[in-house]
């Protein structure tokens, strides 16, 4: 009998600029209470980019940063996913090419991969069914850089809920059978209705990003439908997110024992940074201690990448360990949810 193919994560690596903007920084320039920045929105400090910090060049690092840390190397890798935000270098540039080639990864092509702080979960998606489907795919990197602080306006009330972005990078190494931290299933969803509710409203075809459209502050993030996105977050969010997570337990097959994974089973909650009150939830839903999860508050949010610095802070905190089995929970504005189930440690199958 042929034997199962599995994936696992090989290693990972990040990337983070020096350069800090306070709490009591975003107060001053928003004009809220530095309290409020810090216990309502869970920021106490934000990486901030310094000028040669560009997106991709930070995706480079981390994915350097990666390969530093297995004996894999570059001309092994067969496909660069590339999660760089849209905000970078060039217009229409095809980063995940350029990445390939930085890192000497001369065997790979390279993908642009966008789904905003949920492109992680589906890369991962994408990544395990490409190894599953193709017999010659040996060796994935999904790597990208973020620079997404530049466009956020502290001065606009309407987009307090985007203060805490920031800045870096972050990279993991898939392999085909690897013997550790399994990938098991994901689950994803989409709602088009909140496709148009937070953009930056001179940035493309529709209005072009003249000079007097950057001076009016178009050329910032801002929320164009405050109570119809509210009201349809508070009514779907949450369960989304819960069925995004069964799902994924559902997908990721039965346990060694033959029973069926459930939530009783999830033993660290990985989830991109939200604000402490969605935390929290989350993790009573999921019947997790703070223990149990790492929550980047010194950081910020690093869009998508939250999800792969969360496993390096998990395990460098001792929180996450050998034998959990992680929940991936992300979400992007659009509106995407996901989840992916990781079995860290030694496989069990």
């Amino acid at each position: 009998m042929e034997n199962k193919v599995t994936v696992g994560i090989a290693s990972v690596g990040m990337y983070l600029p020096a350069g800090r903007l306070t709490s009591a920084e975003i107060a001053a320039q928003s004009g809220l209470p530095e309290w409020v920045v810090r216990e309502k929105l869970g920021i106490h400090s934000k990486t901030l980019a310094a000028p040669h910090e560009h997106p991709n060049q930070m995706a480079v690092w981390a994915a350097q940063d990666c390969l530093s840390k297995t004996d894999i190397r570059p001309e092994e890798i067969d496909v660069v996913l590339c999660t760089t935000e849209e905000w970078r270098e060039y217009l229409l540039w095809t980063t995940g090419v350029h990445l390939a080639h930085e890192i000497g990864a001369t065997r790979a092509w390279g993908l642009d991969m966008h789904m905003r702080c949920a492109t992680t979960v589906g890369a991962l998606k994408i990544a395990r069914d490409m190894m599953l489907a193709d017999s010659e795919i040996n060796t994935i990197l999904i790597a990208g850089g973020y620079r997404v602080g530049d466009l956020i306006n502290l001065a606009n009330p309407r987009t307090s809920f985007m203060f805490n972005i920031s800045a870096g990078a972050g990279a993991m190494l898939l392999r085909r059978n690897h013997p550790r931290n399994q990938v098991l299933g994901a689950h994803l969803i989409t709602d088009g209705s909140l496709s148009k509710h937070v953009l930056i409203p001179a940035s493309g075809t529709v209005q072009f990003p003249t000079d007097q459209a950057v001076q009016n502050g178009q050329f910032f993030f801002d929320l164009l439908e405050p109570e119809a996105m509210k009201n349809r977050l508070n009514e779907v969010s949450m369960s989304n997110w819960l069925k995004c997570v069964d799902e994924a337990l559902r997908k990721s097959g039965p346990k060694a024992d033959g029973a069926p994974r459930t939530r009783a089973d999830i033993g660290f909650l990985n989830m991109v940074l939200v604000k402490p009150s969605a935390h929290q939830e989350m993790l009573r839903h999921l019947g997790l201690t703070e223990e149990q999860s790492v929550y980047l508050a010194e950081y910020g949010h690093v869009g998508e990448q939250d999800s792969i610095i969360n496993i390096i802070e998990g395990v460098k905190q001792g929180r996450l360990r050998d034998g959990d089995l992680m929940m991936m929970v992300s979400a992007g504005i659009g509106y995407v949810w996901g989840a992916a189930c990781i079995q860290w440690g030694e496989s069990q199958t």
